[in-house]
């Protein structure tokens, strides 16, 4: 064991468990006023019912003995975390630190990946529906895809057993673009297919984002722990998590610029909203890339993902699907992106060593970073939508209209985040006379602000 390595990784873990509440501030602030406690319950309530089942089966089902051609980790062998709660001498490893590090390290992937989806239905879905799909999707779609992506066991003799992503099909994914935001993006998409468009939706000016230093804040607190998401990745304190920590950097410094480029052509001026989403937009395309790309190579990618990831939120406005904060353009979109960049620009210098298109090692790579990403994206998507379905139709998934209209926070939790003195206000201070009818949440923002009261 090496304590330094051992430190590192749990000060990670912390980074990134701080990570949900960052998303919960980052979603809570994009929402409307009436509505910005459910949203942040919602994160809340990821980190409790996911930490619960990480427990009790999860880290099992994830990392166990693989018992399905690396479909499945066995759920029962360290069931309750047995077998790896041994502090002595003979504690169990994962490389350099405890395995019960590794377990926690791990845990708040699978939270922050959970959390991550409820962006999508934001307004308009029961807590209680949620819950319940959170804890069904997590053991269902979660768990087996991190042990397709993340676990690289081996039997006694050496020979790989684990998932069949990341050991067997040789896919580079370094930190969770296909396990974490692919795999999120997909069943954010399903489930605002589910519940359906909010009531005003592209049209309502109360739609917009009620409280723009939340989103700021929030995407702050994301950027610092990302930097134990990525280059705790590593596994320990060293060049490997070095080089993933400066391109966990540089991408999202260039994707702010890419962001807001597209804003002042397309609208004219660059705004708080576009810059907080285009650092999210590169952090999730350099998730999987990290280690795999040089920093040169992480500005392009931040550059493209910040300008692809700006347009792709106006996508749900001529498709017709309600993705209420942009999940599948920021992170379905930016995860894609990431994940398919490394079949070109994979550099063999690099610590993941791998043989992009650019250096000379043709389309082999691009072509199994294309299977893992849409196979993790049709599996999520599935499952994600027969699940969401049979929620809907037994237990209801969707408020009533009365309680939309009158707001979430006090329908579901009898609460409000705003005191009002009683009053119920709904009048806005828009910077300009028109407001958009078209563009998506993050577009109408970026073009004509206005914060309810």
């Amino acid at each position: 064991m090496n304590t330094g390595d051992t430190a590192w990784v749990l000060v990670s873990a912390a980074m990134v468990l701080l990570m949900t509440p960052g998303l919960a501030f980052f979603y809570g602030g994009m929402t409307r006023a009436k509505g910005v406690l459910n949203m942040m319950m919602m994160s809340f309530g990821a980190i409790a019912v996911v930490g619960v089942l990480w427990v009790l089966f999860g880290y099992s089902a994830s990392f166990g003995t693989d018992v399905g051609g690396g479909l499945l980790g066995n759920p029962f062998e360290k069931f309750g975390l047995q077998g790896v709660l041994d502090t002595g001498e003979g504690m169990p490893l994962v490389g350099t630190i405890p395995e019960i590090a590794f377990v926690g390290f791990q845990a708040v992937f699978a939270i922050i990946t959970v959390a991550l989806i409820t962006g999508a239905i934001a307004d308009r879905a029961k807590f209680g529906a949620w819950m319940v799909f959170a804890a069904v999707w997590v053991a269902v779609v979660y768990f087996p895809v991190a042990h397709w992506v993340f676990s690289f066991t081996k039997d006694a003799n050496g020979n790989p057993t684990g998932g069949w992503i990341g050991q067997g099909l040789g896919v580079i994914d370094f930190a969770g673009g296909t396990a974490v935001h692919i795999n999120a993006g997909a069943a954010a998409l399903a489930l605002a297919l589910i519940l359906g468009k909010r009531k005003g939706f592209g049209k309502d000016p109360s739609h917009r984002p009620h409280n723009l230093p939340f989103v700021m804040l929030g995407a702050g607190l994301l950027w610092f722990g990302w930097f134990g998401f990525n280059a705790g990745s590593a596994l320990g304190a060293n060049a490997v998590a070095g080089y993933a920590w400066i391109n966990t950097l540089a991408a999202p410094c260039a994707a702010i610029l890419g962001w807001l480029l597209v804003e002042k052509l397309r609208d004219g001026h660059a705004t708080s909203l576009g810059a907080a989403s285009g650092a999210v937009a590169g952090l999730v395309a350099i998730t999987p890339a990290c280690s795999a790309i040089t920093p040169m190579w992480s500005l392009a990618l931040g550059l493209l993902a910040g300008a692809v990831c700006a347009l792709a939120v106006g996508l749900k406005y001529r498709l017709g699907f309600d993705d209420s904060l942009d999940v599948v353009g920021v992170h379905l979109v930016g995860g894609i992106i990431g994940t398919l960049f490394i079949g070109l620009a994979a550099d063999p210098s690099a610590p993941a060593a791998g043989n992009g298109l650019f250096y000379g090692g043709g389309l082999e790579l691009l072509g199994k970073q294309s299977l893992g990403a849409f196979a993790v994206m049709l599996y999520s998507f599935t499952m994600a939508y027969i699940i969401g379905w049979i929620i809907n139709k037994t237990m209801g998934f969707r408020i009533s209209k009365e309680h939309e209209i009158a707001g979430i926070d006090v329908a579901i939790h009898a609460e409000s985040a705003y005191d009002f003195g009683g009053r119920v206000s709904g009048s806005f201070s828009p910077h300009s006379e028109t407001f958009p009818t078209g563009p998506s949440l993050a577009e109408v923002s970026h073009s004509d602000q206005k914060v309810e009261a």
